[in-house]
């Protein structure tokens, strides 16, 4: 089985290993992954990367001329596509760009053009309902009608397109894994120490862009009511930092604040490591518009199963598709409220035992599910049934 995959999230290395598990399921599945020269990743890493070729027996990585360096919708490749393409003839074609990308009616087009009859596949994480205007709504369409089989990282999502009218084959996995090697639990005292972290203080974590959305307003509202030695970690940017610290000065909690702005994605690990607790309070917004879409609703939250993998105990909000990924082995608090979540906190806080086993039951939830191996082979199945049509 030749399979084909084309998306800016890999420009980034380490989310290249659920792909590289396919690989190792069976000896005659090839995958070739295609990405942009050129990409700014944003977040936590917001430098322009530029793509490197990887060749490793049955796995490449292929980096291909780009149009647009930070706009998923907008993203195109050149034409050096085409003698790829001709070469590889694979069997499964997967675009992770959404059902309105550009680059995914580019290749359902060149592969009836070059005469391939691969099976197209499209990834989406979007979770919202929307209704797109001329042109987008063409280009939706055209994608959706040449479609074999859809990937959603959430239910919400294949529930939205259903209501556009996919019909098709269709299964809801993440996009990425965890690399259970990588992500795995580990002491940090020297990173502790140059943070100024005392070993009996209650370190609550969070990873992720210093936006609303993400509800870090109403975590430092609920920090601010917490008792006991405790110091909040915020690993991320954005444009509520300076609001961020002031609300915290205005609380008397500014000591207690620890900012870190840019941190490679292999060294996360090590600030997860830190943490006792690691909370995502995200809250929907409608304030957010993209060129297609209006809205903004959490579609799955990696940094949960990261945590859950170093055996880190989680806190989110009930938004979105937090509540499913946690299920119980974790504490879920209504989102925007920021006393239940200050509650939630404090439980964790005051019982040391209980953390602990929440610990311990979302590392077992994360190797059953999300390990890249466990994905790896979810995403096979559905790719011989396709084939099998």
């Amino acid at each position: 089985m030749r399979i084909l995959v084309a998306s800016h999230t890999y420009v980034v290395d380490l989310n290249c290993e659920k792909l590289r598990s396919l690989t190792r399921l069976n000896p005659n599945i090839e995958v070739t992954i295609v990405v942009p020269q050129r990409w700014q990743p944003g977040g936590v890493q917001n430098k322009i990367i530029e793509s490197q070729p990887k060749i490793a027996d049955n796995f490449r990585v292929i980096p291909i001329s780009n149009f647009s360096q930070n706009n998923q919708a907008l993203l195109t490749f050149g034409v050096d596509i085409i003698p790829l393409l001709q070469k590889f003839r694979p069997d499964i074609i997967q675009v992770e760009q959404g059902s309105k990308s550009l680059a995914y009616a580019q290749f359902i087009t060149l592969n009836r053009l070059l005469n391939l009859r691969a099976k197209n596949v499209f990834f989406t994480w979007w979770n919202l309902p929307y209704t797109p205007k001329f042109p987008i709504s063409w280009l939706e369409a055209y994608n959706l009608k040449n479609t074999d089989g859809l990937i959603a990282g959430n239910q919400d999502g294949v529930d939205v397109l259903k209501e556009r009218g996919y019909r098709g084959k269709y299964t809801v996995l993440p996009q990425l894994g965890v690399d259970e090697v990588l992500f795995s639990p580990g002491k940090q005292p020297d990173l502790a120490r140059s943070l100024g972290i005392k070993t009996d203080e209650f370190v609550i974590g969070f990873i992720g862009r210093f936006v609303e959305e993400k509800g870090i307003l109403t975590l430092i509202k609920a920090v601010a009511k917490l008792t006991g030695k405790w110091k909040l970690l915020l690993l991320g940017r954005g444009i509520l930092k300076d609001k961020i610290i002031g609300e915290a000065t205005a609380a008397g909690i500014g000591d207690r604040l620890m900012i870190v702005e840019s941190v490679p994605h292999d060294q996360v690990v090590n600030y997860i490591n830190l943490m006792n607790t690691l909370v995502l309070p995200s809250e929907i917004t409608y304030r957010v518009k993209t060129l297609t879409a209006v809205g903004w609703k959490e579609q799955f939250g990696h940094v949960l199963i990261e945590a859950m993998a170093c055996q880190i105990p989680v806190i989110g909000s009930d938004s979105g598709e937090i509540p499913f990924v946690i299920a119980d082995t974790g504490l879920i608090f209504p989102e925007k409220d920021g006393e239940a979540l200050a509650k939630s906190i404090q439980t964790l806080l005051d019982n040391p035992s209980f953390a602990l086993e929440l610990g311990q039951r979302g590392y077992q939830r994360v190797m059953t599910n999300y390990t890249n191996k466990a994905l790896a082979q979810k995403q096979l199945d559905f790719y011989q049934q396709l084939l099998s049509r």
